[in-house]
């Protein structure tokens, strides 16, 4: 362990590839702030913002921890509680993360890190931008996230807001891709959320990129949010022939699909997004139902780097457990806000986000600079389950 801590520290003290940083609190109560007030009166406040309970806990608890730990070892390289963290649930509720942002900046903060779903990160973009704090989203994925208004794609960029995921339509159009090329399917069934934009975004882009490679969509179904049962929807496609049936949405609801589907001897491939990732997916479907089933994520632990390993072992110390991608990506998003803040070399909020702008990143994600759009410039990765498990893991690039 303690060679896994000098990894870190060395990675912490360089601007270039920091791997982040401080007094670790711990998960706070809602509606209070998660500061350990140990930290002296310099300490650097860090805010977190994210969903700790509610529908998409999963998510937002999985995040904190993989900020918490970015934080802790922090702190341990530059020997002090130079950061701080200053913590919210927004209860898995857009509209809690409104009072939230702007509770984030009347503490203070130099930059906030989440919320983990695009509808909680959007409401929190107008505060935090407006007050020029930069926000840092580790999972917001939804197309022309970052963009003052998503449904014109030659809005205004958010000056302040960042993400470290790659957007719906890129992971969409990935799978559809993944889908002809790997699993030679030429027809799909789909059936999706109908109140998600995340979803509905997923579902646009694999439908417009599997077409344009001569596939054909034979059924398009919806569910409604908080759904759980899909019986109906699964009997008429069962009747129908196509080689791969796409769920874009989350792990609440897919997971029962897929357990159901599989009952119903619907056994073509099932593929998903990233919002398949979570250990509650297993949970749901049953590790027998999960082969055959690939979704498209930024992180694996399959074939990890030395970086990627240093960073499950110091998670599986701190927790006793396996990191999943939205730990990863929050861990990223922490170092790259800490990097931010050594290179502007204050805490001066305009300073730190043109450090972002101009920011050369290495994380356990994957190494990136930022486009147009503050969107990061990587690859999508597609990783098939068998029996539950993450058992192989391909780059995958949508052809133009």
């Amino acid at each position: 362990m303690k060679k896994l801590m000098k990894v870190f520290a060395v990675a912490c003290l360089s601007a270039m590839t920091l791997t982040a940083c401080s007094n670790d609190s711990g998960s706070g109560t809602p509606d209070t702030p998660n500061d350990s007030g140990t930290a002296g009166t310099d300490a650097v406040k860090i805010g977190l913002h994210y969903e700790l309970t509610g529908d998409v806990a999963d998510y937002g608890t999985a995040e904190s921890k993989g900020s918490h730990l970015a934080i802790k070892l922090a702190n341990e390289a530059a020997g002090s509680d130079k950061y701080v963290a200053v913590e919210y649930d927004d209860k898995s509720d857009p509209t809690e993360s409104v009072s939230l942002s702007t509770k984030l900046v009347s503490d203070g903060v130099a930059g906030v890190v989440g919320p983990a779903t695009s509808g909680a990160s959007a409401a929190s973009y107008p505060i935090l931008n407006d007050a020029k704090v930069p926000v840092i989203s580790p999972s917001a994925t939804a197309n022309n996230q970052t963009l003052v208004n998503p449904d014109d794609p030659t809005s205004a960029v958010y000056d302040y807001v960042f993400r470290v995921c790659f957007e719906d339509s890129y992971q969409g159009a990935a799978m559809a891709q993944y889908a002809v090329d790997n699993l030679s399917a030429q027809k799909a069934a789909i059936y999706g959320s109908s109140s998600s934009d995340y979803a509905l975004g997923l579902k646009e882009a694999f439908t417009e990129q599997f077409e344009k490679l001569g596939g054909t969509i034979v059924a398009s179904e919806s569910y409604q949010d908080k759904d759980t049962d899909f019986s109906s929807v699964l009997t008429t496609l069962a009747s129908k022939e196509f080689d791969v049936l796409y769920i874009p949405g989350y792990y609440n609801e897919a997971g029962l699909i897929i357990k159901q589907a599989r009952d119903m001897g619907i056994n073509v491939p099932i593929i998903g997004a990233d919002g398949f990732d979570s250990t509650t997916l297993v949970e749901l479907a049953g590790a027998s139902a999960l082969n055959d089933v690939f979704f498209t994520t930024a992180y694996t632990t399959v074939g990890a780097s030395d970086k990627l390993q240093a960073f499950i072992d110091a998670f599986k110390a701190e927790y006793g457990e396996e990191p999943a991608m939205f730990a990863a990506l929050a861990f990223d998003a922490t170092n790259l806000l800490i990097q931010a803040i050594e290179t502007a070399g204050s805490t001066d909020t305009a300073a730190i986000q043109k450090a972002l702008t101009e920011v050369n990143f290495s994380g356990v994600t994957g190494d990136f600079t930022f486009d147009e759009t503050h969107t990061p410039i990587k690859s999508v990765l597609v990783v098939e389950l068998v029996d539950g498990v993450q058992s192989t893991a391909v780059s995958v690039s949508p052809t133009e």
